[in-house]
């Protein structure tokens, strides 16, 4: 699971966004604070691996928090959201380092992409080595266009005769897998027939979207396994 801190001065805002980060797969709220000093006080307390955080603190700004944050090494990802929509403000946030930033008012969907985006950079940088090895420059470009290609979603440029919303619960079915599925297990997951299934998983693996792996059984024929690109496949055996 990854623990998140939700930090808003609006109470009823902060309410809200745990309850949409509790939606989402993988994700679950450990705590929510209302100031700048609030949230440093459970940082420098309790584990937590991503910052959702507002801009317009009552003590002081967000990014000056992150800031403070890097200064004293906590290693807590972030995200921004938040009503700034400066690009003054946006290029210190990616200055500071913030991996996204949402604007409000925004919906749960989007909130879920920049989640599921960031999830997805997780699972590809604990695809090499463990998260503690050395990259060469292919892995260091899946790194950085991890966020890129989650971002984009299943459903950009979809062929003639293939659906958002059915590639969306595909979407979903893999992201929330805990390792590869094959395609009847897809199919069971998502109410479809494992042939709709499989002509799905062709092509957003011909997209990208997922890799392919193959589990070598007793009968020596190989069953295909699909994963959300970013997480790693299964090894042959």
């Amino acid at each position: 699971m990854i623990d998140v801190l939700v930090v808003d001065d609006d109470f009823r805002v902060a309410e809200i966004n745990a309850a949409y980060v509790a939606k989402v797969p993988g994700f679950r709220v450990v705590s929510r604070a209302h100031t700048a000093a609030q949230a440093l006080s459970f940082l420098e307390r309790d584990h937590v691996d991503l910052v959702l955080l507002d801009h317009y603190l009552p003590d002081e700004t967000g990014l000056t928090l992150v800031r403070r944050l890097r200064q004293r090494g906590h290693p807590a990802d972030v995200i921004m959201v938040t009503a700034a929509r400066d690009v003054s403000t946006v290029r210190t946030a990616m200055r500071y380092g913030a991996l996204q930033y949402l604007v409000k008012p925004f919906s749960f969907s989007g909130l879920r992409s920049k989640l599921e985006s960031y999830a997805a950079l997780r699972r590809t940088l604990e695809g090499v080595g463990g998260g503690r090895g050395e990259a060469g420059q292919e892995q260091v470009d899946q790194i950085f266009a991890a966020l890129r290609t989650a971002e984009a979603g299943p459903a950009a440029g979809l062929p003639k005769g293939h659906s958002a919303p059915t590639a969306d619960v595909i979407r979903h079915v893999l992201s929330a897998a805990e390792g590869p599925l094959s395609a009847h297990d897809v199919a069971a997951r998502a109410g479809l027939s494992r042939s709709t299934a499989q002509r799905y998983l062709k092509y957003l693996e011909s997209a990208g979207r997922i890799s392919l792996s193959l589990k070598y059984g007793d009968t020596g024929r190989p069953e295909h396994r699909y994963a959300w690109a970013g997480l790693r496949p299964e090894p042959l055996r």
